[in-house]
């Protein structure tokens, strides 16, 4: 058996920066950021506390990476194209980035070093608002408008007691137990007429969402 940081060589590959970040990043994907230390990574990569310090200062240094990394697996817009299908694309994309990378919710907009993946990002999502006419104002106004959507969404969605379509009932039915004695129709109306019927997915009210936001965004635009 192949024990961690062992190639299965017998020989240990060499510790890198490039391998202690993808090793925080596996920790925090599997047990979330509160199980993140230096010294929970280094039992990961089979080395020492102290050959982590080495690669890296401190777990700030490697929050500031972790979010780069993050930022780094969104597609980014194309400034110039037709401004709405590609801030949409993007925010599918963060979307599904941080249902991967749930601890990063709260985390993407919270440092003080950002890195160039992260800055990369922010210069060309308001490239592509400016490059379709809005004016500084109401870039910053979309911009926050679109992320908040975003992110609250993704907060919301990795909340849910539930995961995809298949597993709703599961959860529905104990809550439709506690509904019986009639003091809530309109949730059991939405329920039974709604939420358990088939093809049902929270997922897909993102979409509709976003095209609302985007429909708003578009409006403004002609208006000005």
């Amino acid at each position: 058996m192949t024990q961690p940081g062992n190639d299965g060589s017998g020989r240990r590959p060499r510790l890198t920066r490039e391998r202690v970040l993808q090793g925080a990043l596996s920790l925090a994907d599997a047990h979330g950021l509160a199980a993140l230390t230096i010294r929970s990574l280094a039992q990961q990569l089979g080395v020492k506390p102290m050959t982590v310090y080495y690669q890296v200062a401190s777990k700030d240094e490697i929050l500031d990476a972790l979010v780069d990394m993050v930022f780094a697996e969104i597609e980014l817009p194309v400034p110039g194209r037709d401004w709405r299908k590609e801030l949409g694309k993007r925010a599918h994309s963060a979307r599904r980035v941080l249902a991967r990378h749930r601890w990063a919710i709260g985390l993407l907009e919270s440092r003080s070093r950002p890195g160039p993946a992260n800055l990369r990002h922010h210069d060309t999502v308001i490239a592509t608002l400016r490059a379709a006419g809005f004016s500084p104002a109401m870039t910053a106004h979309a911009y926050a408008l679109i992320d908040s959507y975003v992110y609250g969404f993704a907060l919301q969605e990795a909340s849910l007691p539930f995961e995809g379509p298949e597993s709703v009932g599961n959860i529905a039915e104990p809550i439709m137990e506690l509904m019986a004695a009639g003091d809530y129709p309109h949730l059991v109306e939405m329920t039974t007429s709604y939420y358990l019927q088939p093809g049902y997915d929270f997922a897909d009210e993102f979409t509709f969402g976003l095209d609302l936001i985007l429909d708003g965004l578009e409006a403004s635009l002609t208006q000005g």
